[in-house]
């Protein structure tokens, strides 16, 4: 898929798309429904988020979700 083609309009309904078959139509709102409103200190919550978390934490999930996903799961 060529992004660099596609309108403004078609990018948004591919990724409302993409949105929905992942996350379900509850969890595509709910991810939206994070962008709607400015409230709240975005850069507290992130900090709180990712507490703990390193970066070879997410490397193991990136490799994790790899090879699920040539696995079919």
């Amino acid at each position: 898929m060529n992004t660099n083609r596609m309108s403004a309009l078609e990018i948004r309904k591919k990724g409302l798309e993409a949105l929905a078959q992942a996350l379900g139509p509850v969890g595509m709102v709910r991810f939206l429904q994070q962008f709607g409103s400015n409230k709240g200190d975005y850069t507290e919550e992130r900090e709180k988020l990712l507490e703990g978390i390193t970066m070879d934490d997410v490397w193991a999930q990136v490799q994790q979700n790899r090879q699920n996903n040539q696995s079919g799961t």
